[in-house]
């Protein structure tokens, strides 16, 4: 049986390693119930239909967190960390072990089930929507369905199916045509099959999320995905995993091999530069003082990964990580309605409807 991707040993994680006074981890800690209300967008918070958990009992990924989620309690959530508007994913679904025809059903159920969850609450959400992506046809369907009848924000893709990440050729035509729609792709990381529980008591969240990432980003880049897909926008979780660390060596890639070199031609680092990254689990100073250094604060989007951490934890953890009020407003709110701009026209209708109710 596959260990679980998210259980609640993620939070208690780092509850724990915060109460031990862990000196980088604790000067991100802080609440953030006193803050203010605001127009805070979170890229990155996932939902979970009766279907997507009927599947994950039957794979072994079903958890209390899953089992327990309601929008109710997404809602109380946002509203405590003065979050606006959330983009959904079912990120905790994965369809690569299903037969054709039933990751087709399944990823229909969940594009849906974000679609209605956004009409019965009109501001509150958006969707990234999911592709059945071992089924070519198929997902080439759901984009079309996805984005022309539902009016997804995007699609949401995980980091690997079946030991292939997103640069493989067998997915080509799912990026050629996401890239013809100058759409958003959200990713998630999953632990590849090569990697599953590979230390024990050590869940495979905790190294293999941030190592799965490092390794679609390394094969979006030198497949040559990237540069094929120029308007194709990436967004990738987590503060790009490994990547920042790991980027010299990347930059050398093709260096010490020049047949890579046309894979990049506009350079390695210019592809780096132009993804997006949130700051989900990544919301303390070794995290982003890494990724500031690497990318502009544009690049950058709030992601709490509700309900495996609270919005409180992310928008508390930015508030102490020396950024200024300009960088936390592009963080928390700007440059993901420069994305979407759709938001931006959300944030409107409601500062109307509010007064016209105080009117």
């Amino acid at each position: 049986m596959r260990q679980c991707h998210c259980t609640p040993s993620r939070r208690h994680f780092l509850s724990a390693l915060l109460a031990t006074g862990a000196s980088g981890l604790s000067a991100c800690a802080g609440s953030a119930r006193t803050l203010k209300p605001s127009a805070r967008v979170d890229t990155h918070r996932h939902f979970f239909t009766r279907r997507q958990n009927e599947i994950a009992e039957k794979t072994g990924e079903a958890n209390g967190l899953t089992r327990s989620w309601s929008v109710t309690r997404t809602l109380d959530d946002m509203d405590s960390a003065g979050i606006a508007t959330s983009i959904l994913s079912s990120a905790t679904f994965y369809t690569g072990g299903l037969s054709p025809a039933e990751a087709r059903a399944a990823s229909r159920d969940a594009n849906e089930g974000g679609a209605r969850l956004r009409s019965d609450h009109p501001g509150r959400f958006g969707l990234f929507a999911s592709l059945p992506l071992q089924d070519t046809e198929g997902a080439l369907r759901e984009i079309e369905y996805a984005l022309d009848v539902l009016h997804a924000d995007g699609i949401f893709l995980h980091t690997n199916y079946g030991d292939k990440w997103l640069g493989h050729a067998q997915y080509a035509p799912v990026m050629d045509e996401l890239n013809r729609r100058k759409a958003i792709l959200y990713t998630h990381p999953r632990s590849a099959n090569c990697c599953v529980n590979l230390q024990p008591g050590v869940s495979d969240t905790v190294i293999e999320y941030g190592a799965d990432t490092t390794r679609t980003i390394v094969d979006i880049v030198f497949s040559g995905t990237a540069a094929r897909c120029p308007d194709l926008r990436f967004i990738f979780s987590h503060a790009g995993g490994a990547m920042p660390f790991l980027s010299e060596r990347l930059l050398r890639m093709p260096i010490t091999d020049p047949r890579l070199a046309p894979r990049v031609p506009r350079g390695v680092m210019t592809e780096l530069r132009r993804f997006y990254y949130d700051t989900a689990w990544a919301a303390h100073p070794m995290a982003i003082s890494s990724l500031t250094r690497l990318v502009d604060i544009s690049q950058i989007l709030l992601g709490s990964d509700h309900p495996y951490r609270t919005g409180e934890d992310n928008v508390a953890g930015l508030a102490r990580c020396g950024l200024t009020p300009v960088e936390l407003a592009a963080i928390e709110r700007e440059n993901a309605v420069r994305l979407m701009p759709r938001l931006n026209e959300i944030r409107t209708q409601r500062q109307l409807d509010a007064r016209l109710k105080t009117a």
